[in-house]
């Protein structure tokens, strides 16, 4: 008989709680009473919009996805890989966690190649041929770098940038990262993913946040997209919860930075 798993906790903090410090203070102090092994993904979209506007570099969005010119590939880099990690690593370390700050190029742990120019409805409801430019999409996540760091008692803290293995970095999806490594760690141990965001779960009314919606499986997700109850950004965060439970991550939960453990919020049912 194949033996048990060891459990192990993939946690993603979205970039709303990153930028409020009683929320990632928090999220860390809960992240780090996790019992056993973990890594926690990170965003920060929005403190890169607000340097870069600093900078005197403008943000262009489409369909709620960020364009990254060479200029706001520099801004990203900085902020993702060295502002927001380095600061959260500090702080996880200041609560006995060993943690590792990661990109996606550092021990070629994340490989993504460039998003293709991409057909789209924009805002005016005309189709036209977006370039995201320095966008990647994941090709695949090893999970054998991952987990001899893991296996010596540290814990990765991953930023959402990742490279293409021609000295390119690539501005890529968190919770895109967090499936990846879910997906890619599940062979061997019994992962939890768990998406850390502003508000409780995924809500029946977004002005209600009272409103969470306890369990979530495909046909009840057809049916929130169709009355247009989920939508934005929730859709690729729910359409990553899916494709990880297809491919072996064991439980997904979408809840709040007060409840790390997964405890409370929305389960993704496969």
């Amino acid at each position: 008989m194949e033996g048990k798993k060891t459990p192990l906790n993939v946690v993603k903090v979205g970039g709303a709680v990153v930028e409020d410090p009683r929320s990632l203070d928090s999220l860390l102090q809960q992240f780090a009473a996790l019992s056993g092994r973990k890594v926690l993904v990170h965003g920060g979209g929005r403190r890169a919009t607000d340097i870069a506007r600093r900078l005197g570099i403008e943000s262009v969005m489409v369909g709620g996805r960020r364009v990254t010119d060479p200029e706001m590939l520099k801004v990203v880099t900085m902020v993702y890989g060295g502002l927001i990690n380095k600061d959260v690593v500090a702080k996880l370390q200041a609560r006995g966690v060993n943690a590792i700050g990661l990109t996606g190029a550092d021990m070629d742990v994340i490989r993504s190649h460039r998003r293709p120019t991409t057909r789209m409805v924009l805002e005016d409801g005309m189709e036209r041929d977006v370039d995201f430019g320095f966008v990647g999409d994941v090709d695949r996540a090893d999970a054998q770098a991952l987990d001899a760091l893991i296996g010596k008692g540290m814990t990765p803290v991953v930023a959402p940038l990742t490279h293409d293995g021609e000295g390119n970095m690539l501005n890529t999806n968190a919770d895109t990262i967090a499936s990846t490594v879910a997906c890619a760690l599940a062979p061997l141990y019994d992962v939890t993913l768990t998406f850390c965001f502003e508000k409780r779960g995924v809500l029946e009314n977004p002005d209600c946040d009272d409103s969470v919606i306890k369990r979530i499986d495909k046909t009840l997700y057809s049916q929130l997209k169709a009355s247009h109850i989920v939508a934005g950004g929730m859709i690729p965060k729910l359409d990553n919860a899916f494709q990880a439970l297809d491919r072996g991550v064991g439980r997904v939960v979408i809840t709040s930075a007060g409840n790390v453990d997964g405890s409370m919020g929305t389960t993704i049912c496969p």
